[in-house]
């Protein structure tokens, strides 16, 4: 009987697809509409994304137009942004609201180079957790009897081969978000 690890892999991806969301929020001094993902407004009473209330296309390398379906919701969009962490200042001109983001500063790049990195660091944690609970379910059905040792080895050894992968995949992302970053 040989050990079934999909729904190990299966967790591994989803961390990894986690961490890609992530690493899409952060701001690397180009307009990008995806680092208003995490912005919400209120709408007729409702937290809403900004994506569900608004049109949000990228107009010049460094700006972002987000041009609200109804009028009457500018000054909600504008408040949320306000309010995010994003360090955007919106400008109104009553039919949209533009968002320029500025030139990175060198230490600010370098804050979120360290920023990417600790996020790859806790992907690679999860991962190695997802490891562990494999090698637990393993070793439980080596002592139940229901694998042999040999079989067991061989999990691990398949398990190890998959956490490698995954870490190693986890590394590229952070060295290809951090040039991003860095890159002037």
């Amino acid at each position: 009987m040989s050990i079934e690890l999909g729904q190990y892999e299966e967790k591994m991806n989803k961390t990894i697809d986690s961490l890609a969301n992530e690493y899409t929020t952060i701001r690397a001094g180009r307009a990008n509409p995806h680092v208003l993902d995490n912005v919400s407004v209120e709408y007729y009473g409702q937290p809403a994304t900004l994506q569900s209330v608004a049109n949000i296309s990228v107009s010049e390398a460094r700006t972002l137009v987000i041009q609200p379906w109804e009028a009457s919701m500018i000054k909600e969009i504008e408040k949320a942004i306000l309010v995010s962490d994003l360090g955007l200042t919106p400008n109104n001109d009553g039919k949209a609201i533009r968002l320029t983001f500025p030139e990175l500063t060198e230490d600010r790049r370098k804050e979120l180079a360290k920023d990417v990195k600790k996020k790859g660091e806790d992907a690679k944690v999860a991962i190695r957790n997802i490891r562990r609970d494999a090698n637990d379910y393993i070793k439980k059905e080596q002592k139940a009897n229901e694998i042999s040792e040999d079989e067991q080895k061989d999990g691990e050894a398949k398990v190890q081969k998959l956490t490698d992968q995954y870490v190693k995949k986890i590394d590229e992302m952070i060295e290809t978000k951090s040039k991003e970053i860095m890159t002037v």
